[in-house]
Formats: structure tokens, C-alpha cells, sequence
């Protein structure tokens, strides 16, 4: 073989090998860790029954995927909500760990409420007037992000190709219901909650606007499935405040996939649903938790049934910076607040949730916005959305890429809790968990055409 003979074969193998270069893969590696609060831990952050039993473990599970860019963290715990400070703390030490920025990681909450609120700017703010660790135990969650660390760590050691994503959706039978109800005289109210089904009105009434969908979005090594991501929009109780630790149905029903393919990791994360719950289809009994898990299971299965697979040929991050503005309710004003923090006549539980509005007012004062992620893999899109968003923010994300395959996660930045459409709000629609003014909807709105539709976002 003569010289320029040899300078061929060597550019052709050049050639050959450009395409498959590691930095121009993708690979996924995922995680898990307990994350079970104690005994004597509250729940929900002003639950009065502190936790006394653990019917099943609290989890968290995710996922780091990358390729030519900087990784991307996906991870959903077994919490009510991650606040604040707390959530600032949290994703800075994941995403150190995966080697990435604080905003390229998607924490969500699932929502279950026998489990806690972590946040650290109200838990300062407590500690100050003498209650410590009443909102959440403050080591327990450093321990938590310590331990997630390590799990996210780990993985990183078995790092697995992926070639394709998958995208299937199915039907959820008797799950969902719109809290609003409309009365015989025309009232109009939120009230059906997630133990509503025992009353015969509310197991009546239809079941209002909800996204009858779960979807499911799955990463693939060639024919070889790796993880499952299956996000659904219900709030996730069937009973809570009795002290008993649990994942609640949601959890369950994860688990309940997990153990159906034990080789697939299964992810699951609540959708939009601040106005939804499982209220018109459950009485709150034992029973109900078990109907409830089994049919969330099985829409997952047939969601998995559904997939289609198609080659994994980009992976775009995009963000957006959301500010919302905070309530100006009377209730809601930094001096009101601030004497109910140090009010100690009232209820621990007042004071505890005083402290959490002071510290999300705090919050917006400071200027600081809320991250507002996406994940777009061309077929498909990952959105995350704050705090409690209402259903409806969910089908407009979707009406708005309708070409794509578009899972919305809700509970991200848990400050704002409640965030109503215009519609609810003009339906005068108002909780004590709600911190965002009327108009929140032009902001959210804005948000998803910059970070679907690329509107003035970063590329």
C-alpha cells in the first residue's frame, strides 16, 4: 500500500468515526434515595398531627441525561413542596454533583400532603421567634441533600446510551375532578376537595375541566427500554392528616409499574393541578387509596402500551426567568405577617403559615424570579411550571405546541401555591395557600410561548 493509499484509509476511518464521537451521544444515568421524614415530623407544613407511622417510604427518583452540552437533572420527590431557599439549596447541590447549572435542574414535588414543606427562608424566620424545626426538621433535609448527592453521584458511574425517545399517552379512569362546583342556585365554588366523594353532590357533579391524560416519555438504548417518566394531573391524596407517612396512591402506583418491569426505571411526576383532585371519585377510605392506585397503574400501563419510539437527535435546554406578582390581600401584608409570626397567643400552625408568606414576599421583593425549565427533544417537550398551577395552564401549553408530545410537570418553585387562571379568579376563587395576584395568568402564558415556542428565549 503506497503512501497516498494510506492517507486515504486513514481519512475514510476519520470519516467514519466523526459522527459517533462520545460528546456528540446522549446518555442517561438515573438515581433514588429515601427521603421518609422521621417520626414527629409535620406534615404539609401546618398539619396539626405530627407523623407518627410510616405506611410507606417518602422516595425521590431521577434522572441526569447529557450529551454535547452541559447535563440536564430530572427529579421528582415524595414531598408536599420544596420552597424558597430550600429549593434554591436543593438543585444548587444536584446540580453541582451532575456538573451543570442550579437552572438545568428540574425538581418537582408530587404533592402528597403526609409528607413535609421544606423551606428554608420560613424556617429562619421561625427559628428567630423561638420555633425551630416546626415547619421541617432543618438537619433532616441537609441530611436528604447529602444523601440524594451521593445516589446522583453513583449513578453517574453507569452511564447508559440512549438512541431513542418514546412517547405514549393513555385515558385515566375515575381519577380526576375539577375542585369547582356549580350549585343549584348558581354559587359557584372550589370546595370539592380530595375526600369529596362521600358526598353525594359532589360524586354527582360532572367532572369539570381536567386532562384525562397520563403521559408517559420514555429513553431508549436501541430496542432496550431505560426509564419511564409518567406525569398526570390530580392531586395526590386519598386521605391524609391522620400522621401516617405515605406516598399515597401516586407513589404506589409507581411502585406498582416498577415491580411490572424491573429493568425500566419508573419516574412519576403530578401535572398542573391545583384545581384538581380525585374528590368526585373518593370517599377517603382505605378502599377508595386502593381503587385509586390501581387505576392510575393501569393507565400507566396502557400510556406504556402506546409508545412510539422515535431517534433521540437533539436535546435543547431552554429557561425562562417568571415573575409573579405577589398577592396584595390585606391578609397578606408585610406587617400583618410579621405580627403573626410573632404572635405567640396564635396556633403554631397560624404562625408557621404567616412565616411561609413572609418569606415568599420576601422572595418576590428581592426580585428574584422562578426558573420556568424546558427539555426539548424535537418530538417531545418537558416542561416545568411553579407552585400549584391550575389545569388549565397545562392545556394551554399543550394548544400551543400542538405538533409536540408535551408533558407538563407542575410543583417546581413552590412559593406561590395556588396559581388560578383569569377564570378562576374572576370565579373568586381564593385559599389561604395562595400567594400570586389576579394576572398571573398574562405572565404564565408568557412564559410558555418563550420556552415552547422559542418567543425571545434563549436558544
Amino acid at each position: 500500500m503506497n503512501l497516498r493509499q494510506c492517507i486515504g484509509l486513514l481519512a475514510l476511518m476519520l470519516f467514519s468515526i466523526v459522527p459517533v464521537q462520545a460528546e456528540d451521544a446522549f446518555w442517561i444515568s438515573t438515581f433514588s434515595a429515601d427521603v421518609t421524614i422521621p417520626l414527629g415530623h409535620r406534615c404539609m407544613g401546618v398539619l396539626p398531627t405530627k407523623s407518627v407511622s410510616v405506611a410507606d417510604p417518602l422516595e425521590i427518583h431521577g434522572f441526569v441525561l447529557g450529551g454535547s452540552d452541559q447535563p440536564v437533572v430530572v427529579a421528582a420527590v415524595d414531598w408536599c413542596e420544596i420552597r424558597n431557599g430550600a429549593y434554591d439549596d436543593f438543585r444548587e447541590a444536584l446540580a453541582d454533583a451532575a456538573g451543570t447549572s442550579r437552572e438545568r435542574v428540574l425538581l418537582t414535588s408530587l404533592h402528597q400532603h403526609d409528607t413535609p414543606v421544606v423551606d428554608s427562608d420560613a424556617a429562619r424566620i421561625l427559628r428567630e421567634v423561638g420555633l425551630a424545626n416546626e415547619l421541617h426538621d432543618e438537619q433532616f433535609f441537609s441530611s436528604v441533600i447529602e444523601r440524594t448527592v451521593k445516589a446522583l453521584q453513583a449513578g453517574l458511574a453507569e452511564k447508559t446510551p440512549v438512541t431513542h425517545v418514546g412517547t405514549g399517552k393513555a385515558k385515566v379512569r375515575e381519577i380526576a375532578s375539577n375542585r369547582r362546583v356549580v350549585y343549584p342556585d348558581g354559587r359557584i365554588s372550589f370546595d370539592r376537595g380530595s375526600r369529596s366523594g362521600g358526598d353525594s353532590f359532589h360524586a354527582q357533579h360532572p367532572e369539570g375541566l381536567i386532562d384525562p391524560y397520563v403521559r408517559t416519555i420514555s429513553f431508549w438504548n436501541g430496542e432496550t427500554p431505560v426509564l419511564a417518566l409518567s406525569v398526570y394531573a390530580t392531586h395526590p391524596m386519598s386521605y391524609y392528616g391522620r400522621g401516617e407517612i405515605s406516598a399515597d396512591f401516586v407513589g404506589l402506583a409507581r411502585r406498582q409499574r416498577q415491580q411490572a418491569l424491573p429493568n425500566v426505571k419508573q419516574i412519576y411526576a403530578s401535572g398542573c393541578s391545583g384545581d384538581v383532585t380525585a374528590g368526585k371519585f373518593n370517599d377517603g377510605s382505605q378502599e377508595s387509596r386502593v381503587a385509586l392506585t390501581n387505576r392510575l397503574a393501569e393507565g400507566m400501563t396502557d400510556a406504556w402500551t402506546d409508545t412510539t419510539r422515535l431517534p433521540l437527535t437533539q436535546l435543547q435546554f431552554r429557561n425562562t426567568s417568571l415573575q409573579l406578582e405577589y398577592y396584595g390581600h390585606a391578609s397578606l401584608t408585610e406587617e400583618r405577617l410579621t405580627a403573626e409570626v410573632n404572635d405567640e397567643s396564635l396556633r403554631t400552625e397560624d404562625r408557621i403559615l404567616a412565616a411561609m408568606g413572609l418569606a415568599s414576599r420576601q422572595r418576590v421583593k428581592s426580585g428574584q424570579a422562578i426558573d420556568v425549565p424546558c427539555l426539548d427533544f424535537g418530538s417531545a417537550k418537558i416542561v416545568l411550571l411553579p407552585g400549584e398551577a391550575f389545569v388549565g395552564y397545562q392545556l394551554m401549553a399543550q394548544l400551543m405546541n400542538p405538533e409536540s408530545f408535551v408533558v407538563v410537570m407542575g410543583y417546581g418553585e413552590c412559593w406561590p401555591g395556588y396559581i388560578p387562571t383569569d377564570a378562576a379568579f374572576a370565579d373568586h376563587f381564593h385559599d389561604k395557600w395562595l400567594w400570586v395576584a389576579p394576572g398571573s395568568e398574562k405572565r404564565m402564558e408568557a412564559a410558555l410561548q418563550k420556552v415552547l415556542l422559542s418567543v425571545d428565549g434563549n436558544p
